[in-house]
Formats: structure tokens, C-alpha cells, sequence
């Protein structure tokens, strides 16, 4: 048989980082429920569908390496996932847009005024504390380029 090497995150090229991402977030999602499927293009603005076990509800997932809103996922039903300080974070892009205009100045930014859209490595106290109902659990593992993950 041969030998299990993990490999390092940082070897991996872009199409391999996230593959390998949307493998660790599956696994967390299967935890309740979830069963995860790749998408080859971002299908109405989706990475992935997770279909739930009750055959009912089904997520359209963008996820990215930090927490990032977009106003083309706006009115969409589209699901943010993304990872910070060793948790990962899902929610609704239109409720993340609500915790973000109460919690900070994004968007009164340039970024999302110019460039339709805002990211970030960081998140404030408050903003982190209206996130944590939309805490899925933790990150296994090395994940995304993040100094905070």
C-alpha cells in the first residue's frame, strides 16, 4: 500500500486551493444534513448546491476565502461561506448585507459604491458577534489563504 502524505496548502495551485476548500466545508456541512456537489461554473452565482437529507431545502453556496459581500449576489438566494479564525461562517448574502450595513462602513466604501463589492481578512467586534448564530463550526485542518483561518 502506498503512504498518505498530506499535502501543503500552499503547493496547491489556484483550481486545487479550491477544490480543496469546498472539500473541508462539505464535510462540516455534512454534519447536518447536507450533501455537497460541485458545480463547474458559478450557476446563478453558486460554487456548490448542498441538498439537505429532508429533500426539501437546498443552499446555493459562494464560498469564499474571507468574508466578502457582492451586489451581484444581491436578491439571489445566494449562501456566503467562509472561514475566519478557525470557524466557518454561512448565511444568506442578503442577511450578511444587513449585519454589515448595521456593524461597520463598508458600504459606504469606494469598493462597494465603485467596484459593487467588499472583502475582508478582518471583522470588528460587533460585526463578529452578529456572526455567531451563522457559526457552522470549526475549520479541520489547514484552509485558505488567511492568516486568520
Amino acid at each position: 500500500m502506498k503512504e498518505f502524505v498530506r499535502v501543503k496548502y500552499d503547493d496547491l495551485n489556484g483550481k486545487q486551493k479550491e477544490q480543496f476548500n469546498f472539500q473541508k466545508l462539505a464535510a462540516t456541512l455534512a454534519e447536518y444534513g447536507f450533501n455537497c456537489i460541485k458545480l463547474m461554473d458559478d450557476w446563478l452565482g453558486a460554487d456548490f448546491l448542498a441538498y439537505h437529507v429532508n429533500k426539501a431545502d437546498t443552499l446555493r453556496i459562494q464560498l469564499k476565502s474571507r468574508i466578502t459581500v457582492q451586489q451581484k449576489y444581491s436578491g439571489k438566494e445566494i449562501w456566503m461561506a467562509f472561514p475566519f479564525k478557525g470557524n466557518w461562517y454561512l448565511l444568506p448574502h442578503d442577511i450578511l448585507i444587513e449585519k454589515v450595513k448595521a456593524n461597520t462602513k463598508w458600504l459606504d466604501s469606494d469598493s462597494w459604491i465603485k467596484g459593487h463589492g467588499f472583502s475582508s481578512k478582518a471583522i470588528n467586534a460587533k460585526l463578529l458577534e452578529s456572526l455567531q448564530e451563522n457559526n457552522i463550526g470549526p475549520v479541520f485542518g489547514a484552509v485558505i489563504d488567511s492568516p486568520e483561518a
